[in-house]
């Protein structure tokens, strides 16, 4: 199994936004992306730090049902 990447959070918004999220609110460090469903819609809080860790881009991936190999290939 690969290894998760280490990412900033431009790096992770800009492969947010390629899944349909789109930025809607900032609060000090934290940047909120929404995103419409067919379920209802999907809202992410991104720390807007220059290396994201990977307990929290493993929730974050977790939280969208995004799996690693799915992030590989945006990047």
């Amino acid at each position: 199994m690969p290894k998760l990447p280490v990412l900033s959070a431009k790096e992770l918004i800009k492969i947010l936004t390629r899944l349909g999220f789109e930025i809607y609110n900032q609060k000090g460090s934290h940047i909120k992306l929404k995103r419409k469903t067919i379920y209802g819609k999907e809202i992410v809080i991104i720390p807007n730090h220059k290396v994201i860790r990977k307990g929290t881009l493993k929730n974050i991936l977790n939280k969208i049902n995004l799996s690693l190999e799915k992030l590989l290939e945006l990047l």
